[in-house]
């Protein structure tokens, strides 16, 4: 059987070799190459022996072998480019809607919500991830109007140029987040950048992103402390108590579970925390 393999190994070789050996000889008699304007008379020859002939006709192809077309000298985008861009812009659609919307914010109150009350798993972080993202429509929805009625819908219609249409989109998503940013977070990434600009307006976008979500970062951490307080009194409340009694073995959370979610009951804390949320967007 070993000696059979070994047959069988050194026939595969030699048939391999073969096959290589006659593709190489085929392929050096001749090479054709085809320009993408796919015009019979652009198309080229070069001989394998790399003759004088085969240099010459190369040289005297108008199209150099490779021809783009930007749908016929028209100007506009051709059906497959804008696919291809929305497709890019879908991929990125995580990132524009974490960066540039009020989605920050919410998601990190709504975690220190749940942290603060001691539930781990309640509400789950699907049921946190969709309230997050319908709660940022519904603050968002106001400016995705704007940008649909003075950016997308003349775009469609061919009013304006791709250009044009990106940069009236820019306004109503640079006003959004100028009523979120804080000034010294602003100066710190224009200190930052070594630039100095007479206006808001000419701050890029590369410049007033970061500054946006630090002030974000940092509202969202200061509504998060503000929810912890009462909270935390609870636990000490209940630790104190307990301590008093002698309980020393009995975890205090087991304790003041109950208790938090019964202020948060009485005290209808979802209105209270989703509505002062959203009107700090107002």
């Amino acid at each position: 059987m070993t000696r059979v393999k070994k047959t069988y190994c050194m026939v595969s070789l030699i048939v391999a070799m073969v096959v290589l050996v006659l593709t190489l000889s085929w392929s050096a008699g001749g090479t054709t190459v085809y320009a993408a304007s796919m015009d019979p008379d652009s198309i080229t020859t070069f001989d394998g022996d790399n003759s004088e002939g085969g240099v010459t006709r190369a040289a005297e192809d108008s199209t150099n072998g490779l021809t783009i077309s930007y749908n016929n000298d028209g100007g506009s985008l051709s059906a497959p480019v804008k696919m291809l861009l929305v497709l890019t812009i879908l991929s990125l659609a995580p990132s524009i809607l974490i960066m540039l919307t009020s989605y920050t914010r919410i998601i990190i109150v709504l975690h220190f919500l749940r942290t603060a009350i001691g539930t781990q798993t309640a509400p789950p972080n699907q049921v946190l991830i969709a309230l997050a993202l319908f709660l940022t429509f519904f603050i968002m929805w106001p400016t995705f109007q704007q940008i649909n009625t003075e950016a997308i819908q003349p775009l469609d219609k061919g009013e304006i140029t791709t250009e044009e249409a990106f940069t009236v989109a820019q306004g109503p998503i640079r006003e959004f987040m100028y009523g979120q940013t804080q000034e010294k977070d602003l100066k710190l990434f224009v200190d930052i950048s070594d630039e100095t600009y007479d206006s808001y307006d000419d701050v890029p976008m590369t410049t007033l992103i970061p500054a946006f979500i630090l002030s974000e970062l940092r509202a969202a951490f200061i509504i998060g402390f503000v929810i912890y307080i009462p909270f935390i009194v609870i636990d000490m409340v209940v630790a104190s108590v307990l301590m008093s009694m002698g309980m020393m073995m009995l975890p205090p959370t087991t304790i003041s579970l109950p208790f938090k979610i019964l202020l948060f009951i009485l005290a209808d804390g979802w209105d209270l925390v989703i509505g002062s949320l959203v009107k700090t967007f107002y």
